[in-house]
């Protein structure tokens, strides 16, 4: 409210323009030129995994002894590699992999964590005593060396790997899931909804799960960026995707060993994953500050 003074001296209130949630949100998440850079490289990365096949220069998957480890050039921008493939084509389809495994990834993860935060924390006593000791448990251990272990366990290819890094993952979910449930259920519209006869189910989905919603947004969101970099972790141990599936993983292990005389098979795939990661961590961190409640009113 603003004061407005009358012809008669008399000063009345206006009220100031209402300024909608999202455009709230959208204006504090772009006020920080860090965040546009990582829209931008994500922006980059999703179109080349949508037009690979428009974008590529060349089959990624040909090889040809006879053009094998050439030097850049116009027709080859990145060089080839031990096998003749083309470098740029091969990091263009390796967005794929990268995109997909994150996405699918984190929704298994989410999916796990949720369900088991939600009931520890909703129920309580025994129930959230034997959840969140097996999350501990998970916890304790690192998250590459979990999917490793998986990986292992249920073998290569692409659905398996989604699946290894997606339980890796799950922990911290229901861990935050948790913590949340537990602050919720405690407001008054959670006793309103569970007096007027409201089932457990019907609480946890209709007023837990809505009001737990934004700090889930940025932990997807800086999570997308960790479950690539345990994708390519993998795939450069020899555990991740087979071959010859393009993966920036195992374009960094099969460039190591030439990496003196032709740096740019391995430092290509490499910058590739560092800058998806980095800008997936600098959107969340720009999330979080956009819904974080102790800013509105501030921007």
């Amino acid at each position: 409210m603003i004061g407005k003074t009358t012809q008669s001296g008399i000063e009345i209130e206006a009220a100031l323009p209402h300024i909608s949630e999202w455009r709230r949100v959208m204006r504090i998440l772009l006020s920080r030129g860090i965040v546009i850079f990582g829209l931008v490289i994500i922006g980059i990365v999703v179109i080349m995994a949508i037009f690979a096949g428009q974008i590529s220069p060349h089959d990624p998957y040909e090889q040809s002894l006879t053009t094998r480890l050439l030097p850049p050039s116009l027709e080859h921008p990145l060089g080839t590699d031990y096998l003749g493939r083309d470098t740029l084509s091969r990091i263009i389809y390796g967005s794929r992999t990268a995109l997909m495994v994150g996405l699918i990834a984190v929704g298994i993860a989410a999916g796990i964590g949720v369900t088991l935060g939600t009931v520890a924390g909703y129920f309580g006593g025994w129930v959230y005593v034997i959840i969140m000791r097996l999350v501990d448990a998970l916890m304790s251990i690192p998250m590459l060396v979990t999917a490793l272990v998986l990986a292992v366990l249920l073998g290569g290819g692409l659905p398996n790997i989604m699946l290894a890094v997606g339980i890796s993952m799950s922990a911290s979910y229901a861990r935050l899931m948790c913590a949340l449930a537990l602050s919720v259920k405690e407001n008054d519209y959670m006793t309103a909804a569970r007096v007027s006869g409201a089932s457990n189910l019907r609480c946890m989905l209709r007023h837990c799960l809505p009001n737990c919603f934004p700090p889930f947004i940025v932990l997807i969101t800086v999570q997308m960026g960790g479950a690539i970099m345990i994708e390519a972790g993998l795939s450069y141990l020899g555990v991740g995707i087979e071959p010859p599936g393009a993966a920036w993983g195992a374009m960094i292990r099969d460039g190591y060993g030439y990496l003196m005389d032709h740096p740019a098979l391995a430092l290509t795939p490499g910058i590739a994953v560092m800058l998806v990661v980095y800008a997936f961590n600098m959107v969340g961190d720009g999330l979080r500050d956009a819904l974080d409640p102790r800013l509105r009113g501030s921007i």
